[in-house]
């Protein structure tokens, strides 16, 4: 019967050529312009870490003071003096401490001139924490953070520029002056957003270079390339100096397995704060956060809010479109009123008359959805008119989005028929007949 219906669906499209063509282009277009604007929220509000995003902490510790934070709020970074002291007091399972770094990787074999290399300084934790996937080697241990050993984990992208995509650990690299050994290379991986750097970077930076020892970039007295915020008529001149200032530039993050170990980590967080208070260094009281992954995300709107007002004005023309649809479907189907009393009176069901128009209206809704397919392609290469370029790029028509693209034509030409299809299958017989 499917088939039989189908032929009736196409016999009627060949009778209403142009109101049929109507309703395919309102829906190409109304399901485009929501696919579009989807494909950009989608890669920007997705969860970076959905396996750990729970697990995994960024601590904040209020060390400016009320008239100096943010609106209540500690710093999103921690300053040299309080990041060293949770370093040292290690009371989570795995923590990692990290900036951003630039340095030159300086001339070698067949390359006459430097490369900048964009990266950070962690602490051995990172890798395993983060879940970051190695192509070779691996990442440092704790004993190298100790050591303040000269080791560096560079992408595969540095490597195919570098080594030319070979095996390169245990090879030396030059940089900014000082010699490495490279420990490991790491197959392509960027999360987006980067969640663990919300503060030097919008969450949707290029694929990092580099990543050296923390305690080595600190002996070596490496200033921070990113984001570093400060407070206060501050003077200084010398690296000692700058670490005993107020100035925030340093990002924590720590593993936590469950509730409990959360809560107990917080009320460390408090402690220190009030310790600090009793010292006198605090002269407030402890104002101290400790949020997952998912809430600093939320914390630090990283969904652009444009992203969010174009899906919100796109789903809106969907709508209307499929108002469009509705009354272009009922005028459509009472037309044949004649057609349906024939058929009731020669003993079709009500039930016969639904699935027939349905599949009448899926049919629609499908051609809609490939001419949306179209459309989206289309506009997925032009969303950068709306969007900042990094952010435009991870816009893309995936297997996922052609799918839903698909689904949503369909399922949502078949919702918009059920009144029409309820009044058609509401004509009686006797009265077509006798019109007739």
């Amino acid at each position: 019967m499917f088939a039989y219906y189908l032929n009736l669906a196409i016999r009627s499209f060949k009778r209403n050529k142009a109101l049929t063509l109507l309703m395919i282009v309102a829906i190409g277009f109304g399901v485009a312009a929501s696919m579009i604007t989807y494909s950009v929220f989608r890669a920007v509000s997705g969860n970076p870490i959905p396996d750990k995003s729970a697990q995994l902490f960024t601590p904040q510790i209020d060390g400016w003071g009320p008239q100096q934070n943010l609106q209540g709020e500690p710093a999103e970074a921690l300053n040299y003096l309080d990041a060293m002291a949770l370093m040292r007091a290690h009371k989570a399972k795995r923590q990692t401490f990290l900036y951003q770094v630039q340095l030159s990787v300086m001339p070698n074999g067949q390359r006459d001139l430097p490369l900048s290399a964009n990266g950070y300084a962690v602490t051995s934790d990172f890798f395993a924490m983060f879940e970051a996937p190695f192509r070779y080697g691996s990442g440092w241990s704790a004993r190298e953070d100790a050591a303040r050993a000269s080791e560096v984990v560079i992408s595969r992208g540095l490597n195919q520029k570098l080594f030319g995509g070979a095996d390169s650990v245990g090879r030396t690299l030059d940089l900014g002056g000082h010699d490495y050994r490279v420990a490991g290379v790491l197959d392509p991986w960027n999360p987006r957003p980067r969640f663990y750097d919300l503060f030097s970077t919008s969450g949707f930076a290029d694929e990092p270079d580099i990543y050296v020892v923390f305690s080595r970039a600190m002996d070596l007295h490496m200033y921070p390339s990113g984001r570093n915020s400060c407070r206060g008529q501050l003077t200084f001149t010398t690296w000692e100096q700058y670490t005993q200032s107020n100035c925030v530039w340093i990002t924590p993050w720590v593993e936590l397995d469950g509730p409990a170990e959360a809560a107990d980590y917080a009320g460390f967080l408090t402690h220190y704060a009030a310790d600090q208070q009793r010292a006198g260094r605090f002269d407030w009281a402890p104002n101290v956060r400790l949020r997952d992954v998912v809430q600093w995300l939320d914390y630090e709107h990283v969904v652009p809010p444009e992203s969010r007002i174009s899906l919100a004005v796109a789903l809106g023309f969907f709508l209307i479109c499929l108002v469009n649809t509705i009354g272009l479907l009922l005028a459509k189907f009472l037309r044949r009123a004649g057609e349906i009393g024939v058929r009731r009176a020669l003993g079709a069901s009500r039930r016969e008359i639904y699935t027939q128009f349905f599949i009448e209206a899926g049919t629609i809704g499908a051609a809609g959805g490939l001419l949306g397919l179209l459309l989206t392609a289309a506009g997925v290469s032009g969303v950068g008119i709306l969007f900042q370029p990094q952010i435009a790029k991870l816009a893309r028509l995936d297997a996922s989005l052609v799918g839903l693209t698909l689904v949503v034509a369909v399922a949502a030409t078949v919702l918009a028929a059920f009144y029409p299809v309820w009044r058609a299958a509401r004509v009686q017989p006797a009265w077509q007949l006798k019109s007739s």
